[in-house]
């Protein structure tokens, strides 16, 4: 296997205008996503956590080119994303799928599954019509609903099983990488465990690697080998899995774990609360973005903005009060 990165992002940024006036250099921008970078490999899951609003998935869609850049490079399988033309942006597609939140809404209630499901195939010429239809057949037992729903329409499902015809449409081209954007927010949480155990066992079967957006901790712990926090835009660390729960470098991402249940009614656990709400992303602080609710803020703190940097051999956080 090749040790190349998958997917490279370096220094992407979003700004959105906003207000009357969207003349350039004119009207003000909501920085949604302010300058990230990251790597992921073959058969690997990058979690992406944070609260709302903080631009987890305005990375998914910029990562998939559904819009444009506003700064930044996206490098997938060695190919520049916003560089490629239209056919050549055609082709790669073909490798990069995305699951939504709400799987009722992304499905097109006009269509039969087997209709939604084969519209990959259509849209890209894959096989005969018969091939097609096997093909079809195939990712919906694969995915655990019957190939005899076949004609169904989606609102004769359940949610669970709505999201399961939208994994079957992701897979249908045998993509590389699946951005998961919410995908089980909208579930009952014993239809999340069920779907997030097909999605580990497809990615063990057909080498997939995820970039999983969700603002639950427990479920990314579950599912991601890497995790990387973000806020107002950026990301404040990154590290693997066990490391990030076992001991949380930067402020913001102890107070999240903090908030995190403990099965065990014995056990003490000392919750960091943050005061006031998420600063507004058309007039971020300045210095760290995080200083304004930061338990532990120095003077510092409010000046200047932290480098995201290297702290070990596998781990980088933006904060002045961790040291390398």
């Amino acid at each position: 296997m090749s040790t190349a990165p998958l997917l490279r992002v370096r220094g992407l940024k979003k700004h959105f205008p906003v207000g009357e006036w969207k003349i350039k250099g004119l009207a003000e921008t909501v920085k949604a996503v302010d300058g990230i970078a990251f790597d992921m490999h073959h058969g690997e899951t990058l979690g992406i956590v944070g609260e709302s609003g903080c631009g987890k998935s305005t990375v998914a869609r910029l990562v998939l080119r559904l819009i444009p850049e506003t700064e930044g490079r996206v490098i997938f399988e060695g190919q520049d994303v916003f560089a490629l033309n239209r056919r050549r942006l055609r082709r790669l597609r073909k490798k990069m799928q995305i699951v939504f939140q709400d799987p009722f809404s992304s499905l097109d209630p006009r269509k039969t599954i087997r209709n939604i499901i084969g519209e990959p195939l259509n849209v890209h010429r894959v096989g005969t019509r018969r091939e097609r239809e096997k093909r079809v057949q195939e990712l919906m037992e694969r995915v655990g609903i019957s190939s005899q729903w076949a004609s169904r329409y989606p609102h004769e499902f359940s949610g669970g099983q709505r999201q399961r015809v939208v994994v079957a449409r992701a897979l249908a081209l045998n993509p590389s990488l699946i951005i998961c954007d919410e995908p089980v927010s909208a579930l009952d949480v014993s239809i999340q465990a069920q779907v997030l155990n097909l999605l580990k066992n497809l990615q063990k079967e057909f080498g997939l690697t995820y970039l999983f957006i969700s603002h639950d901790l427990s479920v990314v712990k579950h599912i991601s080998k890497n995790i990387a926090v973000m806020y107002l835009g950026k990301i404040i660390e990154l590290a693997a899995n066990d490391d990030l729960f076992d001991e949380p470098l930067h402020p913001y991402t102890q107070a999240l774990l903090s908030a995190l249940p403990v099965p065990d009614p014995k056990r003490i656990k000392k919750r960091v609360l943050l005061k006031g709400d998420v600063p507004n992303p058309i007039d971020p602080p300045a210095g760290c973005r995080f200083h304004t609710r930061c338990p532990v803020a120095m003077p510092r703190c409010s000046q200047e903005e932290p480098v995201f940097r290297r702290v070990g051999a596998d781990r980088m956080v933006a904060c002045h009060l961790v040291s390398r």
